[in-house]
């Protein structure tokens, strides 16, 4: 590839333009974890692409050599660098696939999928930061959150900035699109009757202390917007809204943060 043609154009799409990913069904790549992560998830690499005259290491040999039906293209460090995002880029860049089978929208989810007693998941209202967003995406990760669901207009969560601030833990992340509050409520009452889920809401002015809490799995933890807290709706939907206790001067932490100390207090609790 040594001038901007059309694959060249393509890939720059798929790295900057929400509306061809979604068209294409495809996501950019870079960063040699998150393409360690994309591997081991199994999606399906289309294209690969490399520097030419770059002595390559012998991981980005494997993986050239690991997916011969991938269109593979040595390309002119100017064009290399002007698709990469990073200070310093890494050896590849890689296109890819959406894996299918990580991604349900909400009646999807009821038909196919039976809830656990120890399930715990997470419901985001309305992201809109993308590095908060990867970063609850490796926190989630950790502590083993089953799926998690999206509700309201939000970013992409293929943007490139989410898979490098994710660490590639999106493409082992199972996620639910909810389009509209109805289904939400109907789901809920459903996990209710059928194993007992409890949902809770974090937010500042919650009335219970995180670490007060004594609750069971099944869990459905909400996050609020990150500028707007938690929709009114969603308030109404909680058994609980509970609160992290913090001393300092400024009371607020930042979502992701206060994401991953919910989610080790709740995981604590999952193996009771």
């Amino acid at each position: 590839m040594t001038v901007r043609n059309a694959e060249f154009q393509i890939i720059s799409a798929l790295r900057t333009n929400r509306t061809k990913r979604s068209k294409e069904k495809e996501v950019f790549v870079e960063g040699t974890e998150a393409i360690k992560q994309l591997i081991a998830a199994r999606w399906e690499v289309t294209r690969i692409l490399y520097r030419d005259y770059l002595s390559l290491s012998s991981w980005a040999k494997a993986v050239l050599e690991s997916f011969p039906h991938a269109k593979q293209f040595e390309v002119k460090e100017d064009l290399f660098l002007e698709l990469s995002e990073k200070e310093n880029p890494s050896e590849l860049l890689i296109t890819a696939n959406i894996k299918k089978q990580n991604v349900y929208d909400l009646s999807d989810f009821e038909t196919k999928i039976q809830t656990k007693k120890n399930s715990l998941y997470l419901l985001f209202d309305r992201p809109s930061d993308l590095g908060n967003f990867g970063s609850i995406l490796r926190s989630a990760d950790a502590f083993h959150v089953d799926f998690i669901f999206l509700i309201g207009h939000s970013i992409d969560v293929y943007d490139p900035k989410v898979i490098r601030s994710s660490l590639g833990a999106l493409f082992h992340t199972k996620l639910v699109f909810v389009n509209e509050i109805v289904s939400l409520v109907s789901f809920i009452d459903t996990e209710k009757q059928r194993n007992g889920l409890t949902v809770i809401g974090s937010d500042s002015s919650g009335r219970v202390e995180l670490q007060e809490t004594n609750i069971q799995c099944p869990i459905l933890l909400i996050l609020g917007n990150e500028r707007k807290g938690m929709s009114v709706n969603l308030q109404s939907l909680c058994d609980l809204i509970v609160r992290i206790p913090m001393k300092g001067v400024v009371n607020s932490l930042n979502v992701a943060s206060a994401a991953s100390v919910f989610l080790w207090e709740l995981t604590k609790l999952r193996k009771q």
